[in-house]
C-alpha cells in the first residue's frame, strides 16, 4: 500500500520558519513528481510547490516564491518544504502528494497519492 506521511507542522510566529517533511512508502519514489498543497478552513486546496523526479526542476506558487523551498532526497524517499518568513495567511493544513505524470503539474486532480496533512499555524 502506498503511504505518504507529513510531519513538521506546528505553531510559529509570523516571520518565523518551519520545515515540513514527507516520507513515502509503497511506491517507486524517484518515478514520481512531488508536490505540496495547502488548504485553509473553508477554502480550496491550493498549489504551493512542486519538484520533478530528479529534483532539478521546481515550481512555486507566486504567494510563496522566494520564501519557501521545496527539495527531495530520493535515497530517503522524502520531500521537504522549507518555509521561511511565514505569514498568517500561510496558515493551513499542508499536504504532500505524488504525481506519476510526465511533466510537473500544479493541479490537485493531477496527483495520484496524498498524505494526511500536517497543520501549520502562524500567529500575528
Amino acid at each position: 500500500q502506498v503511504q505518504l506521511g507529513e510531519s513538521g507542522g506546528g505553531l510559529v510566529q509570523a516571520g518565523g520558519s518551519l520545515r515540513l517533511s514527507c516520507t513515502a512508502s509503497g511506491l517507486p519514489f524517484s518515478s514520481y513528481h512531488m508536490g505540496w498543497f495547502r488548504q485553509a478552513p473553508g477554502k480550496e486546496r491550493d498549489f504551493v510547490a512542486a519538484i520533478s523526479r530528479s529534483g532539478i526542476t521546481t515550481y512555486y506558487a507566486g504567494s510563496v516564491k522566494g520564501r519557501f523551498t521545496i527539495s527531495r532526497d530520493n535515497a530517503k524517499n522524502a520531500v521537504y518544504l522549507q518555509m521561511n518568513s511565514l505569514k498568517p495567511e500561510d496558515a493551513a493544513v499542508y499536504y504532500c502528494a505524488a504525481d506519476s505524470g510526465v511533466t510537473v503539474r500544479a493541479r490537485p486532480s493531477d496527483y495520484d497519492y496524498w498524505g494526511q496533512g500536517t497543520q501549520v499555524t502562524v500567529s500575528s
